[in-house]
């Protein structure tokens, strides 16, 4: 095992007197192309091109020496310092910290960034990269080959955001781009970029960084407390939340959003959410609601399920209506979770046996809620109805 291993970040400012005391003792040095190019890297060091973080720390382990590893910005934010402290490779690092990228793109915006989401985007991840641009007024994502601007703007196609790109922050090479999301896809971007995703309401520092706290507190809201005029008892609002589990990351589809009550609690969980209905009104109001709610979302009037071919993929799906075809258009989607709801049995019966037959474990319950006036236990109001829910088998 190597005998020290110091990580430097560089953002492109001339070492410090650490990193250079560390590189003159470097018996091997990992870094990217541009690290290993440096003046201070030993000519007698061995090098190591930074590919696979994992491939070059079971080098370093077997190194017996002093190794160094160059990395851009602060390595121990979304950086090599996880992967060489990962139990499977034993090494004890060191670190010279320098400018994260993400901090760097935002002063060179003259932007704050206290209030922003930051998000790794990687081929496997860019969709739900995308879906916090979606639900976030504020986004830095740190991108990679094949999931860069090009590719989050295309899966943006329908929302509206301002792009400032960040390519090769601190090189002689660096270039900040600022144009809208649909004419990033139209360019050819160098790696490694940092991407702001801007837009789409107004974002405020709070207390806790990223994160913003509800005005209201608690979740399955009266009707008006979520802005909306009209939706559906909260008791089954609630249950369709439990089983739903919206979050960060995740894209709802809300099919029958109507006032946008439940498209409006799931957008307060941090999840991306697509509300639909054939009523151009009731997406108008779903509108409003967010705005009210000052949350993110994106309303599509139409008819499901003609209108649902068009949308991107579903983590979890609410069907307030539209019946069977409906609900099979959205098990051929394959989300994780799925709920609906139904009057009668009869209805409920079909919507259960659709689940099923698209490889969903299908689970039913009959719901009543009665609405009491506290002052003299009087009936206000009763809703019963059957509520259905199926997971992804």
């Amino acid at each position: 095992m190597a005998d020290r291993v110091t990580v430097i970040g560089w953002d492109g400012s001339p070492l410090t007197a650490a990193a250079r005391s560390a590189l003159a003792a470097a018996t091997l040095v990992a870094g990217a192309a541009h690290h290993l190019a440096l003046p201070e890297v030993p000519p007698t060091a061995e090098r190591v091109r930074l590919g696979s973080v994992d491939l070059a720390a079971r080098r370093i382990a077997a190194h017996r020496g002093t190794a160094v590893v160059l990395a851009d910005g602060d390595p121990g934010f979304f950086g090599v310092v996880r992967t060489l402290r990962a139990p499977e490779h034993g090494l004890e690092v060191e670190v010279v910290p320098a400018v994260s990228s993400v901090a760097a793109a935002f002063a060179r915006a003259g932007m704050p960034w206290d209030d922003a989401r930051i998000v790794v985007a990687h081929q496997r991840t860019l969709r739900r990269a995308v879906n916090v641009c979606r639900a976030h007024p504020k986004v830095a994502v740190l991108t990679s080959p094949g999931a860069g601007p090009a590719e989050l703007a295309l899966l943006l196609d329908g929302v509206h955001r301002t792009f400032v790109i960040c390519e090769a922050l601190g090189t002689e090479r660096e270039q900040v781009s600022v144009l809208t999301s649909d004419k990033a896809a139209d360019h050819a971007w160098r790696d490694p970029n940092v991407v702001l995703v801007i837009g789409g309401g107004n974002s405020a520092a709070g207390w806790l960084m990223g994160h913003d706290t509800p005005a209201v507190r608690g979740w399955a809201l009266p009707t008006e407390e979520t802005g909306g005029r009209t939706g559906q008892d909260a008791t089954l609002r609630a249950a369709q939340l439990a089983r739903l589990g919206p979050r960060v990351g995740d894209l709802v589809w809300d099919i029958g959003c109507a006032g946008g009550t439940f498209s409006v609690e799931a957008a307060r969980f941090g999840a991306a959410v697509i509300a639909v209905d054939t009523d151009p009104e009731a997406c108008a109001r779903t509108d409003a609601a967010a705005r009210r709610a000052g949350v993110q979302l994106q309303t599509v009037p139409g008819r499901a399920p003609h209108v649902l071919e068009s949308l991107p993929e579903p983590d979890v799906v609410r069907i307030g209506g539209g019946g069977v075809p409906v609900v099979t258009a959205c098990t051929d989607r394959r989300p994780e979770r799925i709920v609906a709801h139904a009057a009668t049995r009869d209805e409920a019966e079909a919507i259960g046996a659709a689940l099923a037959d698209g490889g969903y474990d299908v689970e039913c319950a009959l719901l009543q809620t009665v609405g009491l006036d506290p002052d003299d236990w009087a009936e206000r109001a009763r809703s019963v109805v059957f509520l259905l829910s199926g997971r992804r088998a």
